[in-house]
Parts: structure tokens; sequence; C-alpha cells
């Protein structure tokens, strides 16, 4: 039986998954979500258990991340596991790691390497800090990039110290970058029939997500510090109590700000000369968030939400985590996605938040096993049945 695709859209392409633990697997989930042919190579270890760094290999986390792919296992410090990754690698289109710099050389499966005995590779490559450059041996991990990357600086509350964000947003955007990366290298090999080494880090993604707040310092030496919930420019735009919660209220100009003032019952804050302009209001953001506040707790949550976005004004409930997928737009959309499995495990995973008209992505098949498919990859890339039988009895694959 076929292995299900999660899409036709990048079903021509085979990706060898090299990756670990949290940036690398969001990749590459990337590619298998969107119908690559993605070969998980776990390391086969002596003392190989079956786990993998980042987690239980049931558990929520890895689950996630590793969906839509298969897996076999491959001791790559023996030369015959060695020499059996050359072999996958001479017809694979894509190959993505996250080792740390030095690692892959030692191992001999670095770009240079592989691109000896495949022209037209793809190689993926995400670290800490870059492949080159004096921090480059340094281990990366998210909360590092965060601190290094300035975000932490700019998140919480002011005088209470740098925060992290709640999500690992570097490994994440490290992972989405390199994916993007990696298939705008194989739209080029269309062009050039030549692969090419795709890199980035964590420190450069998080560096890049700063956005705005970074291209103030670099134009206008204007250096953003922590807000808490306060929009750095859109004032009035916070969080709001109600009588049973809070609200997001987002205003952005003049018109939005006079529609939010009678919305609330307050036409006179318009004319309030605190209030009137927008200086005026960023000056003045702590008493006239106060002003706010008194209005917005005679009402719930859903009332002020029902009556904000009906008068034009950017509102919206703030969810835990639960919440959010008992919203009924968020049920609309179609994030919570049932993973098809014949054990009839519950698998219930967060879906892609992209949809094509024509190629769907859809979740086809549950994570694998520890090195389940070893065999079955083998035959595809032209091992006999004898050669897998030796490698199993070497303890290669």
């Amino acid at each position: 039986m076929a292995f299900p695709r999660a899409s036709q859209a990048l079903s021509r392409f085979t990706v060898l998954d090299l990756t670990r633990v949290r940036s690398g697997p969001t990749c590459v989930r990337q590619l298998a979500d969107w119908g690559a042919n993605v070969i998980k190579i776990d390391a086969l270890m002596e003392d190989a258990a079956g786990e993998q760094p980042g987690g239980p290999r049931r558990g929520s986390d890895f689950q996630n991340l590793h969906r839509n792919k298969r897996a076999m296992a491959l001791n790559l410090k023996d030369p015959r596991g060695l020499e059996v990754f050359r072999r996958l690698a001479e017809k694979a289109d894509v190959v993505v790691e996250n080792f740390r710099p030095d690692v892959k050389t030692k191992l001999g499966i670095d770009y240079e390497s592989v691109r000896k005995i495949n022209l037209r590779i793809v190689y993926g490559s995400i670290s800490g800090f870059g492949q080159d450059g004096p921090y480059h041996k340094r281990p990366g991990f998210d909360q590092i990039a965060q601190g290094m990357g300035g975000l932490m600086s700019i998140t919480g509350a002011p005088g209470e110290g740098p925060m992290r964000v709640g999500i690992p947003v570097a490994d994440l955007t490290g992972g989405l970058f390199c994916a993007i990366g990696i298939l705008t290298a194989l739209l080029e090999r269309e062009v050039s029939g030549e692969g090419q080494w795709v890199q980035t880090s964590l420190l450069q993604a998080q560096i890049f997500m700063l956005d705005f707040q970074a291209s103030r310092w670099l134009m206008e030496k204007d250096v953003a510090k922590q807000a808490g919930n306060n929009h750095p420019t859109s004032i009035p735009t916070g969080v709001f109590k109600t009588s049973n919660g809070y609200i997001n209220i987002a205003t952005t100009g003049g018109r939005i700000w006079e529609r939010c003032a009678q919305a609330i019952g307050a036409p006179e804050l318009v004319t309030n000369p605190d209030y009137a302009t927008a200086p005026a209001r960023s000056k003045n953001r702590d008493t006239l968030n106060a002003e706010i506040n008194k209005l917005t707790m005679k009402k719930s949550t859903e009332t002020w939400v029902s009556e904000l976005n009906a008068a034009g004004v950017p509102c919206g409930p703030i969810y835990s985590i639960d919440q959010v997928f008992e919203d009924a737009q968020v049920q609309h959309l179609g994030m919570a996605q049932d993973v098809p499995n014949a054990e009839n495990r519950h698998i219930r995973l967060v879906g892609q938040p992209v949809t094509l008209s024509r190629t769907p992505s859809r979740m086809a098949a549950r994570p694998p096993e520890f090195g389940e498919q070893t065999d079955e990859v083998l035959a595809e890339f032209g091992f006999g049945a004898d050669e897998v039988a030796a490698l199993r009895q070497a303890k290669v694959v």
C-alpha cells in the first residue's frame, strides 16, 4: 500500500529529514504537510529505545511536529550507514539538518560532501547563530535567541525585567524561514539545474521578526522598551477589563478612535484636548486607558465584542488555549484536525494555516514509530532484501 500523501503540491520532491527537537522539524513539517516524500532518519544507536530529543515519541509535541512523514533508523557513525545515506542522497531533492555546524562535517554529511554526489540537492541548515562567525560553535536554544535577538527587552510590563514569549518563536520562525528558503531554491533549480545551500539561524530569524521595532532603531535610532499590553504607536490599543474578564481593543487612526469613544458611551473623550490627537493620546495613554477601563467594566466580554465590532472598532476576547478551539470561527477554519491511524489512537493536531484551492493539505498519516518504514524506504531506493538483512544484522539500520 502506497504511503498516503498530505497533498499533491510537493509530491514530486523527496526530503531526507535529519532534524531534531523543534526548529528543524518545523521546517520539514511544512514540506511534509504539502505532500513531499519525507523520510525522517532516526539516529540508530546501541541503546536506542525509540525516543528522540524533544519529548516522548507519542507525546503531543513530537506528534504535532512529525505527522505526514515516514521514518527509517540509520547509524550515521558507522561507515556503512554513511554509505546508505549517500545512496539515499543521490536520489533525494532536499536534505534538512539542524546539527551544530561542525557535527555534519565530522559525520561526512555536510553540504559540500552531499553536493559531490548530487549536484541538484537543496540542503537546508538551521543553527543557533549561523554556520560561521564568532558564535557559530555555541549551542543554540530558543530562549537564548529571544534574549540576544532583542525580543525579551520589549516583551512584558515596564519595570518587571526581561520576559520571554510564551511560544518558542525563534525556533518556529527559524524553521519556517528555512522552509521558505528551500522552496525558493527548488524553484531556482528549475532554471539553473543546480541545488544550493540554504542557511538560517535562530538569531537571524528572531532579529527579522523584530520587524518595525528593528527599523525604528535602524532608521530613527529609537530604542523600543517594554510596553506591556499597550501598542507602541496605535493608541488606545490594549487590554481592558470587562464585567467577566478581559478584551482587546485596537484603534488605528482618528476615525476608529472616534467610533470607539461613541461605542463605549464617552463621545466627550474625542474633544478632550488630552486625547484629541494621536500625540496627545500617546502622552496621556495611562489616564486614557483608565477612563476606558471604567466603562468597559460595566458590560461583559461577549457584549463588548459584539457592540464594538458592530461599530467598526476592532475588538476580540482573550482566550485560554481551550477556549481558542471552542470558538466558532476557529472550528469553521478547521484548525484542529484528526489524524487517521490503524491503532484508533486519539491524535488531534493543529492543521496548516494556509489553504490552496486545488491541492490542499490534510492530515494523511500519523507520525511514524522509531524506524518504522526502514525496509520499505530502502527497497524504494534500490536496496535488495539481502542487503537490508545484512545491514540489520550489522546494526547499521
